[in-house]
């Protein structure tokens, strides 16, 4: 059985293959904004219709990928629109944002609809656009919530697709929260525009980088506008939460060429203070071009290793790719220093500390080597535990993912076999998100 594509790794030579990018939509001309005049989540120009898929095309789709079995048969044809609006940068600057909107039509278009937000995970291809009905990421948002009644609308986040914003603020909550949630608004504006109904329900998701991403935006729509979002569930699925503690522990996980350089450079341009230099993290000759290099313009997951742009391409383990990548003091400090910027900036964007009112799930899968639910999903439902949060559930999706994939019902344990590269390069962005999206659709059906 094969599932819908979120993204991939390959322990192998070419490490990640990207999904997304292609057609990325209608081109527009984006007009000057003025911060003091805009209310961000209005529409830069009237929404786009790209197409409308029949539930006969969705369900010939789900069934060639094996997701119809999670899924279940399409109950609405889907509109696919595409959405360009304003949003606030990283530092409070006007800007734009892309994004989809999946609208349920054909007899499901008069329906009251809640409404789903969705976050998508680490892209770092800068032209992938959500608004693309053969995108992988979008192709399940359509097969698990559009198709079955619900309302979507997913961000391609700042510095993306048709954003003008100058760079991508990775792992930087507030700037992902408010993406998501302007998005929301944008949603809403295009759904009234096009005469669609919505029954005024607010769920949030999103996974892995959209996890993170997802549960700031809950936790922001709770915290900041709790008469203007009605939030009835989150669920935030194999998302990095406990960012402080991976830095501490110093964890190299699965695509840690793409992710941590991603991270460390993005906090730079937030906060300017991770490093004087880049020569002071990053060893040559990354150090020379690493700033600007994420999200790129032209490269994939596969051709920024098959180029040399980052290390990986003769088939090095993540902790031999994070010795070709940093100074080996830079990293030091980061684990031991108790006021390393980097630990500290990342600590601002942890997600710990917080009391979800609406029913939460957290969902992983326990083998996933790329986003450890050891280091992220655990600590975070036992820190709801620990200040009596009763509203959040956590599942494990491990043994679904062993019985499907798993030779002989379990997960291969020799690194050096074949079978161990492929399951484990494809557990976090091939085997887990179908079915924490189905875990996810669940908590979602019983409050819609």
């Amino acid at each position: 059985m094969k599932y819908l594509h979120v993204w991939s790794v390959a322990a192998a030579a070419t490490l990640l293959t990207a999904c997304g990018g292609g057609d990325s939509g209608p081109s527009f001309v984006i007009p000057p904004v003025s911060i003091s005049t805009v209310s961000t989540g209005t529409l830069v120009e009237p929404q786009a219709t790209v197409t409308t898929l029949t539930k006969a095309q969705i369900d010939a789709g789900t069934k060639a990928s094996g997701l119809q079995a999670l899924s279940g048969l399409a109950q609405c044809d889907v509109t696919v629109v595409a959405l360009n609006y304003t949003t606030l940068g990283a530092k409070g600057e006007s800007t734009n944002a892309s994004g989809v909107l999946l609208m349920p039509a054909g007899s499901c278009a008069s329906t009251p609809a809640p409404l789903v937000a969705y976050a998508r995970g680490t892209e770092v291809l800068k032209t992938r656009a959500l608004a693309n009905p053969a995108d992988p990421e979008t192709q399940l948002l359509t097969a698990m919530y559009a198709a079955q009644g619900y309302v979507v609308v997913a961000t391609d986040y700042l510095g993306y697709a048709k954003s003008q914003y100058a760079f991508h603020p990775y792992l930087h909550a507030d700037s992902e929260a408010r993406s998501v949630l302007d998005a929301v608004r944008a949603g809403r504006r295009a759904v009234t525009n096009l005469q669609g109904v919505l029954n005024g329900k607010v769920m949030f998701t999103g996974y892995s980088q959209g996890g993170h991403a997802s549960m700031a935006a809950h936790r922001a729509a709770e915290r900041d506008y709790p008469l203007e979002f009605n939030v009835v569930a989150g669920a935030h699925l194999a998302g990095p939460y406990n960012l402080s503690g991976a830095t501490k522990l110093g964890i190299a996980p699965l695509g840690y060429q793409y992710f941590v350089p991603f991270q460390v450079t993005s906090y730079q341009k937030v906060y300017g203070d991770v490093y004087a230099k880049p020569s002071d993290a990053f060893k040559a000759p990354y150090d020379s071009y690493i700033e600007n290099l994420l999200p790129s313009a032209t490269l994939n997951y596969t051709t920024l290793v098959t180029t040399g742009a980052l290390p990986g391409a003769n088939g090095e383990s993540p902790a031999q790719v994070r010795d070709l990548l940093f100074q080996p003091a830079f990293l030091s400090d980061a684990q031991t220093n108790a006021n390393n910027p980097l630990y500290l900036d990342a600590k601002k964007n942890d997600l710990l500390g917080w009391s979800p009112r609406a029913r939460t799930l957290l969902c992983g899968g326990a083998g996933d080597p790329t986003v450890p639910p050891a280091v992220h999903q655990a600590p975070m439902k036992a820190d709801f535990d620990a200040r009596g949060v009763t509203t959040v559930t956590s599942v494990d999706v491990d043994p679904q993912i062993q019985a499907t994939y798993g030779p002989g019902g379990v997960a291969p344990t020799d690194p050096s076999s074949a079978a161990f590269r492929t399951y484990y390069g494809s557990y976090h962005g091939t085997y887990e998100p179908p079915f924490c999206s189905a875990a996810a659709r669940q908590l979602f059906n019983a409050l819609k």
